[in-house]
C-alpha cells in the first residue's frame, strides 16, 4: 500500500514556523530533516568521523518537513492547504509530493509518543496506551490527528486552559485543528465549546476526536471563519495559529469576548511578539501575561472594557 510523502523544504530560519504549520494540518506522521546542529549532536555520542559522508554533506541552510499521508486521504488537498498557510505566513518554500511504500514507520514512530502530563489537571494519552491517572485524560492518535500537545504552542495553550477553566465556561477555539484545546476545556469543566476552522479535514478530525473523548454533545465544530460562524459571547477564546492570522482576526475578538473574559493567542514566534501585542492592544484588549517556551509565545489577554 502506497502512502504519499508531502516534502516541503524551507530556509532554516523559517523552520519553526513551517513546523508549526505542518503540525496543524498533518493527516499522518511527520518527519523533519534538520541538520543544522549535526556535529554538536554527534559529539555527544560519537566522533564526527563516524558520520556517513552523505549525512555530513546534507545542507545546513534548509530544513525539510515530510508529511506522510495515508492512501485514503486526499493528499492534494492537504498539499494545497500547506502551500496556502506557508504563503500566508510569508515563508518561502518548495513542495513536492512523492509516493512512499508503507513500511513499519507508521507503527514504529509510536515508540516516541507516550502519556504526557500538562499543568496540574491534564494528561494527553495516545490511543494505544493505557494510563492510570486521576487527571482529566485527552485521548488522541498522534498518527492521525494534528495538535497533540507536543509542540510548544499547544503545550502553552493547554497549560493556560488548565489555569483558567473553573467550570461552566463557554469556549471558542479559532483554527481548532485537532480540537485538542476545545476538548481540553470541556474535560476541565467548561460547559460548551465551539471550534472553527476553514479546512473541512480539520473539522472532521476535531469531530472524531470529540467522539473519542466523549465530549461530542457539548462540542460544535464549524467550517468557516470567525466573522461568519462565531455567535454570542464567550468566556474564553483561543487562537493557536500564526502571527499574521492573529493580527487579522483580533479586531473581531472584543465583540465576542465577555467582559472579564480571556483571549489566548499563541503560535507566535518570539521575534514577532511585539507586533502582535501592539495589534491586540489596538483593539482595547489588555495583555495580562506573556508566556514563552523555546522561542514561542502565548499572550493571555483580557477584555476589561466596561
Amino acid at each position: 500500500m502506497e502512502w504519499t510523502d508531502i516534502k516541503t523544504t524551507v530556509p532554516a530560519r523559517f523552520s519553526d514556523t513551517a513546523e508549526a504549520i505542518a503540525t496543524g494540518i498533518s493527516g499522518g506522521g511527520i518527519y523533519i530533516e534538520d541538520y543544522r546542529n549535526l556535529e554538536q549532536q554527534v559529539q555527544q555520542i560519537a566522533h564526527v568521523d563516524l558520520i556517513e559522508r552523505d549525512l555530513v554533506d546534507k545542507p545546513r541552510d534548509t530544513v525539510t518537513i515530510h508529511l506522510y499521508i495515508a492512501p485514503d486521504e486526499n493528499f492534494a488537498e492537504i498539499a494545497d492547504l500547506m502551500r496556502d498557510r506557508l504563503a500566508r505566513a510569508e515563508v518561502p518554500f518548495t513542495l513536492i509530493c512523492e509516493g512512499v511504500k508503507q513500511e513499519d514507520w507508521e507503527n514504529g514512530w509510536k515508540q516516541y509518543y507516550h502519556a504526557m502530563e500538562i499543568g496540574t489537571r491534564l494528561a494527553i494519552v495516545p490511543s494505544w496506551e493505557h494510563y492510570d491517572t486521576q487527571r482529566a485524560v485527552i485521548t488522541l492518535d498522534p498518527g492521525m490527528a494534528f495538535g497533540t500537545g507536543t509542540h510548544e504552542t499547544t503545550a502553552l495553550c493547554l497549560e493556560t486552559l488548565d489555569e483558567l477553566v473553573e467550570g461552566g465556561e463557554r469556549v471558542l477555539d479559532i483554527g481548532t485543528g485537532s480540537g485538542i484545546l476545545a476538548i481540553a476545556a470541556l474535560k476541565l469543566g467548561a460547559a460548551q465549546a465551539e471550534g472553527i476552522d476553514i479546512d473541512p479535514m480539520c473539522v472532521r478530525t476535531a469531530g472524531e476526536n470529540a467522539q473519542r473523548n466523549g465530549v461530542q454533545q457539548n462540542f460544535q465544530v464549524l467550517i468557516g471563519d470567525l466573522s461568519d460562524k462565531a455567535s454570542g459571547q464567550y468566556d474564553i477564546i483561543c487562537a493557536n495559529i500564526v502571527a499574521n492570522a492573529i493580527k487579522a482576526l483580533v479586531p473581531d475578538v472584543p465583540a465576542l469576548l465577555k467582559q472579564g473574559g480571556t483571549f489566548m493567542a499563541s503560535g507566535i514566534i518570539d521575534t514577532r511578539k511585539d507586533e502582535v501585542i501592539a495589534a491586540v492592544q489596538a483593539t482595547g484588549l489588555s495583555v495580562q501575561q506573556v508566556k514563552e517556551k523555546n522561542g514561542w509565545v502565548c499572550l493571555i489577554c483580557a477584555n476589561l472594557a466596561v
